[in-house]
């Protein structure tokens, strides 16, 4: 694995804080304590604080609208899907919890940048629906409101960051699975 650069461990750090304090309580000066430098050096690397949280976002959507396509394009049914959409924000979640908490926080924080993160996010939630739609319309999900199952499904899924962390070792096939069962197959015997 490639040594971080000075630009990400700022980035990553941040992330940490911004998910402990949020985006608007810390300061380029908080940043700069908890990496152990002058806040000065900071502006070495980074532009503001604004650009941080834009890195952090920006990334984490990509990131998503990347892996959904990749979905969409895929031949496999609605359930298929639904299970692989799962699996997505479970190796996201995993992979960087505190970015999440970010995305999830402070998107409407972003400035330069809102405009686009909401596309992304009207784009993946528009897919997400397709894919229950078409579900529903071919009798593989049974008949509910398709906006309140992306919802629920997308509730636990969006919130996986705040429970990840209270776990030691996670395995990211075993958690796609149980929840792929839990939100799709449901909890009856």
């Amino acid at each position: 694995m490639p040594k971080e650069t000075r630009k990400q461990e700022i980035i990553r750090v941040a992330a940490k804080l911004f998910k402990n304090k949020g985006y608007s309580a810390v300061t380029m000066r908080d940043l700069a304590k908890a990496m152990d430098i002058k806040a000065a050096s900071l502006y070495n690397h980074i532009s503001s604080k604004q650009a941080i949280l834009q890195d952090i976002i920006i990334a984490i959507a990509e990131d998503f609208t990347t892996g959904m396509q990749q979905i969409m394009d895929s031949d496999t049914n609605s359930i298929g899907r639904l299970e692989q959409v799962i699996g997505l924000h479970v190796k996201i979640a995993t992979e960087n919890t505190d970015g999440l908490a970010a995305l999830n926080s402070d998107w409407m924080h972003l400035e330069n940048k809102l405009e686009y993160y909401l596309k992304l996010r009207n784009a993946y939630e528009s897919n997400y629906l397709k894919i229950i739609q078409k579900g529903i319309a071919q009798n593989e999900i049974k008949f509910v409101k398709p906006d309140v199952l992306m919802f629920s499904m997308l509730s636990t899924l969006r919130s996986l960051y705040l429970w990840l962390p209270k776990k030691e070792i996670v395995n990211q096939q075993e958690l796609t699975e149980s929840l792929s069962q839990i939100l799709i197959k449901g909890i009856n015997k």
